[in-house]
């Protein structure tokens, strides 16, 4: 038989049978035997509304507002159009039962169904991309269990997040909120490779770490003391679905976080689960309400039974948990009324079902009848978060041996997961052996209590964020005696955990990544170290070893917190041992990187060297001499920074290791380059690369910086002044290749800002124009305050070299302010002799001479020797343009800047400044002599030839 043109009209929609009837929601129609049925609207509203919750009472009020949605109506017209409709149906006539009516509540539809309600929507497609492809897709997610009776409320709320928008699951604890969010997750995912990235807050304490835990679950690397303004960049521009889990003990921060992300990366959708509103700006809510549950069950047979959600529910974990059970029409009904008593909250009702699986059915029954007898009348006078789970866990509390309640009470003291060694050593005291609590762990992850999360072997144990703060409440009723020295034991065991953190810098690095799931546990033990009860002789060992895992993640502000504390205590008898060293080492780079290069910062490096020195550890010292050569290269002191370079080349020569010559070299050969000796430079340069390993993350990380890849971009400087600019353009892109493939944002932003220069002075404007929006992207995202200073004065640098001067002078002025004022001043030469020439161009002469002549001051001063030809040859520029007549001065200036350039060994200097002077001689009619100086600089160079100053030089030969 062809179907009926109204049942083309639905296809989506499934028939529902029940007797000798069946209903076509979409085409409104109801059948008899296949014969039409008449029957008003109304009624079959009513019908509709029954059937779609087959079996459960629905309120008189929910099917008034239903049926009459925009109308006041009294209950007469609904208990006439529900006789009507029971008429319409022959309900009682030959033993025919559908509707019953529980009085004064309202209605159930009791028949048996022949076939479900039709399938669930597909979930709607989320039109989410990976943007950049910063972030990826489902990976992040945790696995997703069988959803039961949930169909509804997952494709409501994936229809409601068609649009990127702010939507909150909000319910009580223990509802199913976390299992509906990752189920959308994984649907919206899967439909259209959409970006999702899932953040479960249960381990974040304080409200201050949210942004940095979103955007540590985003992969986010916070190198900046606003992690905030870092997640906000990442997020700009980006589309993706960002689950945020367990938002109820944060939710001012929470709430006024996704405000900001809403408004800075509208094509963010934002999923939280909450047990209250956010109450945010623009939030959408989905109440999520307990599985539906039979409010009697008395007369319901096994498949009427089964048809509930919360029945379904405890039913398939009990399966699970004894594929043997069988389960009888009494076994059933007695579900059924477990299942009424827990108010169809699922995370209760799979904890008892557990039990079920274990105890068995009566048994269980009758151990929750007694418990909760009474508890339930009084559970509307508890917290708000636990009305409901305080009575289930008391009965499953009442289920344990008195040991199994001890272990699972100190089980309270992990803030995430756990590892089995961790439980039976700090749980286990005098009176409980290690091997009784690891056995009573075993009980309590067979009983429900413990999740065991099998994947992960150092961490495979974790109390969900409701059972911790329960069995909390019960640790703390034994007593603070208690409390203190389990919590002494839990900060002493992570402290000898983080002592995994040592040995080379991939053995450091790899046990980081795997210590990561950790952070939880360290941070409650360092905020019970430091705290009114804690112990500070615990606390300063703690932050130390702690120091690694927190820059291995890039939480340098954290890390810069726990350091300072520590340093106030170290009169409790750290003073020069390596503890302290590790501390301010730690503090004298971080402070680096959040605050700028300030005294705080150069005192913690000095005190740490000091005390590498005292205790002859040569590797500790070369790590130091490293961050301080840097540190003074930074603010611009290049003579103090030479003097620590060649302190490292000395302590390297008796390790005799590659890694030791070759990070010293590194940072005595850009010394070197710096202070303007190229042949030297590039000599002790090669030998650090000859020496050195590819450039890994743990090697960055242990040392702070790469020194490899400073090394090949002071190399390609170097070999750019010696008068190769092809080798030089070649080795900074390998270089920024290798620093792109880091993943380290302060490394690559080094590599970048270092390329840029040769590609300016190269004349590769196209090239430096890409290279900077890689590097404005890269700074802004970061945070990283000077090099976005940086960023303008580098275009102004770009639109100088391209004869633009324009509004360039003004923002190199700025740029350089900014700078002077983070004592940022490895760029300020650079910077100043584009301002010169922008000056010049400007017509701007005296202004321009005052600003060289400050610069080359400066130079000497600084020991940034290695421009100083280049500010000459300006010099001499100026000079002709104040004095066009003498052409003495400006000549003697250009000798002295070839003299210059000859002693650097800085050929491509020595280029422009002949270009100069041989402009000057043929002027004065010295055609020959121009022409010889031409073609002695021609000769030095064999490559090259489509920079900008070779091709002047050619110009400049067929002129003369």
């Amino acid at each position: 038989m062809e179907p009926s043109q109204d049942e083309q009209l639905e296809p989506s929609l499934s028939a529902i049978a029940f007797g000798p009837f069946q209903v076509v929601p979409g085409a409104r129609r109801l059948t008899r035997e296949g014969a039409p049925v008449a029957i008003g609207g109304r009624a079959f509203d009513l019908l509709l509304a029954l059937l779609e919750q087959p079996g459960r009472v629905v309120s008189k009020r929910e099917l008034l507002k239903r049926v009459w949605p925009d109308q006041v109506v009294e209950e007469g017209s609904l208990r006439f159009h529900m006789t009507g409709l029971r008429r319409t149906l022959g309900d009682g006539e030959d033993g025919a039962r559908y509707i019953d009516t529980q009085v004064g509540v309202g209605y159930a539809f009791v028949a048996p169904l022949a076939r479900p309600v039709g399938e669930p929507p597909a979930a709607a497609a989320l039109p989410l991309a990976n943007g950049s492809g910063l972030l990826g897709t489902v990976g992040s997610l945790p696995p997703r269990a069988q959803l039961i009776g949930r169909d509804a409320d997952v494709a409501q709320v994936c229809e409601h997040l068609l649009q990127p928008r702010l939507f909150t699951i909000v319910g009580p604890g223990g509802v199913g909120k976390t299992s509906l969010a990752v189920e959308i997750g994984h649907r919206l995912a899967a439909a259209r490779d959409g970006a999702v990235r899932f953040v479960d807050l249960a381990q974040v304490e304080d409200a201050g770490v949210v942004p940095s835990a979103i955007a540590g679950a985003l992969g986010i690397p916070v190198q900046a003391e606003q992690p905030l303004f870092v997640l906000l960049a990442h997020l700009r521009g980006q589309r993706l679905l960002l689950l945020i889990d367990n938002c109820e003990h944060l939710v001012d921060a929470v709430s006024a976080l996704v405000e900001q992300i809403r408004e800075a990366a509208p094509g963010v959708a934002i999923l939280a689960t909450s047990r209250e509103p956010l109450r945010a700006l623009g939030e959408h809510l989905h109440r999520l309400e307990p599985l539906a549950f039979p409010a009697e069950h008395q007369a319901l047979g096994l498949d009427e039974l089964l048809a509930f959600p919360a029945i379904r529910l405890f039913v398939e974990r009990a399966l699970s948990g004894n594929t043997g059970l069988t389960l009888s029409t009494a076994d059933a009904r007695l579900i059924g009324d477990i299942c009424q008593r827990l108010e169809g909250m699922a995370l209760p009702i799979e904890l008892a079902a557990m039990r079920v699986a274990s105890h068995g059915v009566q048994a269980t029954h009758t151990l929750l009848g007694e418990r909760f007898s009474l508890g339930w009348s009084g559970r509307r006078t508890a917290q708000p978060r636990h009305q409901t789970l305080r009575a289930m866990f008391d009965w499953s509390y009442g289920l344990l041996a008195e040991q199994e309640r001890l272990v699972f009470d100190r089980l309270a003291v992990f803030v995430g997961p756990f590892s089995l060694q961790a439980a039976s050593q700090i749980v286990a005291d005098q009176a409980l052996d290690p091997l009784d609590a690891a056995a009573s762990l075993d009980q309590l992850c067979a009983k429900g209590l413990v999740t065991v999360e099998c994947s992960d072997a150092l961490a495979s144990y974790r109390l969900l964020e409701m059972t911790r703060a329960y069995a909390r409440e019960k640790l703390l009723l034994r007593g603070p005696q208690q409390a203190h020295a389990l919590a002494f034991r839990h900060a002493a065991y992570h402290t000898e955990l983080l002592g995994q953190l040592r040995g080379t810098p991939q053995q450091i690095f790899n046990a980081s990544a795997r210590l990561g799931n950790q952070l939880g546990n360290v941070r409650s033990a360092l905020e019970w170290s430091f705290g009114p009860h804690g112990d500070p002789g615990l606390a300063l060992p703690l932050a130390a070893a702690s120091t690694q895992l927190f820059l291995h993640f890039a939480l340098l502000v954290e890390c810069r917190t726990w350091c300072a504390r520590a340093t106030e205590l170290l009169q409790l008898g750290y003073f020069g041992t390596p503890t302290e060293m590790e501390l301010q080492a730690a503090l004298g780079l971080v402070l680096m990187f959040t605050q700028g290069n300030n005294e705080a910062a150069r005192q913690a490096l000095h005190r740490a060297l000091e005390i590498a020195e005292q205790l002859d550890d040569r590797w500790s010292q070369l790590r130091l001499l490293g961050r301080l050569q840097i540190f003074y290269e930074r603010i611009g002191d290049f003579a103090a920074s030479l003097h620590w370079a060649e302190q490292a080349v000395e302590v390297a020569k008796p390790m005799r290791q590659p890694e030791a010559t070759a990070v010293a070299a590194s940072l005595a050969g850009i010394a070197y380059h710096l202070l303007g000796k190229q042949g030297l430079a590039r000599q002790t340069l090669e030998v650090s690369l000859r020496n050195s390993l590819p450039s890994e993350r743990s090697s960055t990380l242990h040392y702070g910086f790469d020194h490899r890849n400073r090394t090949g971009l002071a190399l390609a400087r170097t070999l750019w002044l010696q008068g190769y600019p092809d080798q030089a353009r070649q080795g900074a892109r390998q270089v920024e290749r290798e620093a792109l493939a880091l993943d380290h944002a302060a490394t690559y932003c080094i590599a970048l800002v270092w390329t840029l220069h040769i590609d300016i002075w190269s004349g590769d404007l196209d090239n430096a124009e890409q290279g900077l929006q890689a590097f404005a992207q890269v700074a802004l995202t970061n945070a990283f305050a000077p090099y976005v200073a940086a960023v303008s004065g580098i275009r102004a640098a770009i639109d100088i070299r391209a004869g633009r001067p324009a509004n360039a002078v003004a923002a190199l002025e700025e740029a350089l302010a900014r700078l002077h004022g983070m004592r940022y001043e490895l760029l300020t030469s650079y910077f100043e002799i584009a301002l010169a020439e922008g000056l010049i161009q400007s017509g701007e002469h005296a202004k321009a001479l005052a600003q060289v002549e400050h610069t080359i001051r400066h130079c000497h001063s600084s020991g940034d020797a290695f421009a100083l030809p280049e500010l000459l040859r300006l010099k001499a520029t100026i000079q002709r343009a104040l004095a066009p007549q003498d052409h003495r001065l400006a000549q003697a200036t250009l000798e002295a800047s070839l003299a210059l350039s000859d002693a650097q060994g800085s050929r491509s200097w020595a280029l422009r400044s002949a270009l100069d002077l041989a402009e000057l001689w043929r002027q004065q009619g010295r055609l020959a002599e121009a022409r010889q100086l031409l073609e002695h600089h021609r000769a030095q160079f064999s490559e090259g030839f489509d920079t900008h100053d070779l091709r002047q030089l050619d110009l400049a030969l067929q002129r003369a």
